[in-house]
């Protein structure tokens, strides 16, 4: 089965109006790949702004992240229903800085992904290690439990998109080699085939996020089992257009 390459870019908490519509002007102009999924995560504030100014079908627009409860007293929070109404159709869930800084535990990141899915909202769901748990040769296990976690609350996944971003190679420059990055791939596709049965593993996109820049994006792009990337840094300048066209 032909999976359809995937790439989303990650504004985190960066730019202004003017660099939103800077950014979108850029992809507006630009040649994409047309056999390539393109979804931005601008940060909330200018979500519908970034909408609205798209012109392409092929460049969808996600949130962050989001809240799993519908409403209620939640300061500073964004309901998956909320991001339904406002037609917005992704949510980053379980994002490292969610979970590293914001004290986001595996029940939580299951919890809010079920919550998005009941919504029908598309999911990019992020699982990875840190450095002291790679040095302990210990990926594969956290991997396994951070996904396990939402196996446990969810039935179907097809709207779901894993997204393995080692954190130690997230805004440091460092990345993972391409055949590092495939070993802890071909071990997620080896879980969900397991866990969810081949007809799943073989349709899920497993793509891979860690300092993805267009110098070291073709070679990632060519593993058999990166479907594509959710970038950082590099979705912030001109180079993201060179990264969605990596297998051009």
């Amino acid at each position: 089965m032909a999976r359809t390459f995937f790439v989303g870019g990650n504004w985190k908490m960066n730019g202004s109006i003017q660099t939103s519509k800077d950014l979108v002007a850029n992809l507006n102009k630009a040649q994409l790949d047309p056999n390539t999924e393109v979804v931005i995560a601008p940060p909330a504030l200018h979500l519908l702004l970034v909408k609205d100014l798209v012109e392409s079908s092929q460049v969808k627009i996600s949130a962050q992240n989001a809240y799993h409860k519908a409403s209620g007293a939640f300061t500073g929070e964004i309901s998956v229903s909320q991001l339904k109404d406002a037609q917005v159709p992704w949510v980053i869930i379980g994002h490292s800085e969610r979970r590293t800084l914001f004290g986001e535990a595996d029940s939580n990141v299951a919890e809010k992904t079920k919550a998005a899915l009941a919504e029908s909202l598309s999911v990019i769901l992020c699982v990875g290690e840190t450095l002291e748990e790679r040095e302990k040769n210990e990926t594969v296990s956290v991997v396994v439990r951070q996904l396990d976690a939402v196996a446990a609350e969810v039935n179907d996944w097809s709207k779901i998109v894993v997204a393995y971003e080692p954190v130690w190679a997230i805004g440091t420059g460092k990345v993972a080699t391409a055949e590092q990055a495939q070993e802890v791939h071909a071990a997620i596709r080896k879980w969900a085939t397991e866990k969810l049965g081949s007809q799943v593993a073989e349709a899920l996109r497993i793509i891979y996020g860690g300092s993805v820049a267009a110098k070291n994006c073709k070679e990632l792009a060519g593993q058999p089992d990166i479907d594509g990337f959710l970038v950082g840094g590099a979705s912030l300048k001109p180079e993201f257009v060179d990264i969605i066209n990596a297998r051009l």
